[in-house]
């Protein structure tokens, strides 16, 4: 009896789980009415989709994910007031395209709070802007945990409010934005222009583990912070900043890392690198060249902080970790105290700065605040002439730079970025962005 009974129980899991099934569908409406099951499959007919609030619902597992996948990937365009929202877990939407169109205040695309180990890939949303541009939405959010957006591209966000968000709660989240295609963001002309945001101030203490891999960031110019993370222990590494206005600040939060990076602002005015707010964050093995940012937008700048600083003030700068980045032909490499002013007093404390390579003519340390408690050791600089005052810590060379894969270095080099082949590889736009968008290009150093 026992036996037929645990026998009957496989048969009944089998039956459930054992035959997944395709539904081909042309509305929001049928989507609502199935009930999903692992491994199921959602095609969705190509043409366009207006007007449709889409929610994909369901419960997918890690071997067999449900999917919603546009017949040909690109052309299922979603336009007027369309919008998805994805809840669950293992979920894999593929395919989508929103264009000409606008919400009316609801994010463009939304990972639910209830949704864990789902996928947005393979996706474009591009120029999706109402006509007040103080209306406020995100093209995409993640909330959640565990989710992922990769192989997407973004272009030419003109309201308010970020590109990419992810937000947090008092548990840890997880994401991955990686293989994406950031493309040109005009000046929004304040705040609320950043292209991807990690956080808000209230929860910037909070733990985030979000990686954000091998992105294209190309003309973001939305506004000074292009990548601003606001929590703690996130990633930022090997991204492509081309010729974007602004830097990738650690505007709040501790123990983060930015490594493998690359810069390019080929002399375009005002484009920075990496901004340093908080405590133990690390910055290694970057590459910038060309920036011509100064201060706040210093290739490498270390703030000021505010005494007594509540979640939205600028942190003290403390035991921060720079090491082996490479700046070459950037208009100031290091600034130190950075943002100093009658309420910004305090100066970086116990910062180390250890086997950098700089390419310049110029001094490469801009002091702002003389009592920045900064140690220097190791650092190579390659100029011309020896410049007065010369930190202990820097030694000359006269040392020739030659072009590899696009980029500048020293043959046999003791200190800098060891950028590598596949790192590089960014350049050409390999690998980046949706399979069937044409336009990305490569990027061209001069």
């Amino acid at each position: 009896m026992r036996l037929n009974f645990y026998l009957t129980g496989i048969l009944i899991v089998c039956s459930i789980y054992g035959s997944a099934k395709d539904y081909k569908i042309s509305a929001a409406a049928e989507l609502t009415a199935l009930n999903l099951l692992p491994g199921d499959n959602v095609i969705l007919k190509n043409g366009e989709w207006k007007n449709q609030q889409l929610v994909f619902k369901g419960n997918g597992t890690r071997s067999k994910p449900i999917t919603f996948v546009a017949e040909t990937g690109g052309n299922v365009v979603f336009t007027g007031t369309a919008s998805l929202r994805i809840e669950g877990t293992w979920l894999i939407a593929d395919g989508m395209s929103f264009k000409d169109g606008f919400t009316k205040g609801e994010d463009v695309i939304t990972f639910s709070e209830k949704s864990a180990n789902c996928r947005l890939t393979n996706s474009s949303v591009i120029g999706y802007n109402p006509p007040d541009q103080a209306t406020e939405y995100t093209f995409t959010s993640l909330y959640g945990d565990h989710n992922r957006v990769d192989h997407c591209y973004f272009e030419g966000k003109t309201n308010q409010a970020p590109t990419l968000v992810v937000w947090l709660s008092d548990q840890p989240n997880y994401h991955q934005i990686d293989h994406n295609y950031f493309g040109p963001r005009p000046d929004i002309g304040g705040n609320g222009g950043e292209t991807i945001r990690i956080g808000t101030s209230t929860w910037s203490m909070y733990d985030s583990f979000t990686k954000v891999d091998a992105n294209i960031f190309a003309h973001c110019n939305g506004e000074t912070e292009i990548v601003s993370v606001k929590s703690c222990r996130n990633t930022i590494s090997n991204n492509l900043f081309f010729e974007s206005v602004g830097t990738l600040t650690l505007r709040h939060g501790n123990y983060n890392e930015v490594s493998g990076n690359i810069f390019i602002g080929n002399k375009i005015e005002n484009t920075g690198g990496i901004r340093v707010i908080g405590e133990h964050h690390k910055v290694y093995n970057n590459y910038l060249q060309g920036l011509t940012g100064t201060g706040l937008r210093a290739a490498i700048s270390v703030m000021d902080g505010l005494p007594n600083p509540i979640l939205v003030s600028h942190w003290q700068v403390k035991y921060a970790d720079i090491t082996s980045n490479t700046i070459v032909d950037c208009k100031e490499a290091f600034s130190l105290g950075a943002g100093k002013n009658a309420d910004r007093i305090l100066p970086p404390q116990k910062v180390v700065v250890t086997n950098n390579l700089v390419k310049a003519d110029t001094h490469p340390v801009s002091w702002v605040d003389k009592n920045a408690d900064v140690i220097f050791n190791g650092n190579v600089l390659v100029a011309t002439s020896t410049p007065l005052n010369l930190d202990k810590g820097f030694s000359v060379s006269d040392a020739k730079f030659e072009k590899q894969e696009g980029v500048w270095n020293i043959k046999q080099q003791k200190a800098g970025a060891r950028v590598n082949h596949d790192q590089l590889s960014i350049l050409k736009a390999k690998n980046i962005g949706p399979n069937w968008f044409k336009p990305i290009q490569t990027m061209v150093v001069k």
